[in-house]
């Protein structure tokens, strides 16, 4: 089994990428399986930009191959925020019901409600080589929650290949058209050449 860090504090990101490569030959270790409990900081101004900063530092600090991820939900009618501040678009104390409040709310009595979940990954390995790879689904934002799986935005963001939301779906489901599941497909061939 080969072993690789994924760069990231969330067990919902966690679980669903185990998930995505199980079976595969992966162990996917997390921050704190390697002892990193550092609050390592998103201070680029793009999706790509902040996975490469968390790919580094792990692999700069705990000397393991490494990948990280960001996603920003991009909505046309709001000139694609949240973007990259998608996990804290409520401010500083928010959570997921606040981001999606606050979505909602920016929303209001307007039409088009067109959308993509975009997610970028790096990869950090050998002498600090980085390579990136991403994933994008297209939707639409609905006018309230529906279904209470998934995380994040899951429950107002339905795609386009979809007849219901991300968070009414069973987790096979969405990883199979999901933006993630996108980017970890790219990401899987270049894994088993470590």
């Amino acid at each position: 089994m080969k072993e690789i860090v994924f760069a990231t504090n969330n067990a919902h990101k966690l679980r669903e990428l185990r998930e995505i490569t199980a079976g595969k030959g992966i162990t996917i270790l997390s921050l704190a399986d390697i002892g990193c409990h550092d609050d390592i900081a998103e201070t680029a101004s793009t999706i790509e930009g902040n996975a490469e900063i968390k790919a580094r530092y792990v692999k700069e600090k705990f000397g393991y191959d490494c990948f990280a991820d960001d996603t920003g939900l991009e909505i046309d009618a709001l000139d694609g925020r949240p973007g990259v501040y998608s996990a804290r678009y409520a401010g500083p104390d928010c959570n997921s019901e606040r981001n999606i409040d606050r979505v909602l709310s920016e929303l209001q009595g307007i039409d088009n409600r067109s959308a993509r979940f975009r997610t970028a990954i790096a990869l950090c390995t050998g002498e600090g080589k980085l390579e990136i790879f991403e994933g994008e689904v297209r939707g639409t934002i609905l006018t309230e929650r529906h279904g209470d799986g998934g995380f994040g935005y899951d429950s107002i963001f339905k795609p386009i290949e979809a007849s219901c939301s991300f968070a009414e779906m069973s987790p096979d489901d969405k990883n199979a058209i999901s933006h993630r599941g996108r980017a970890v497909a790219a990401l899987l061939p270049r894994l088993y050449r470590l």
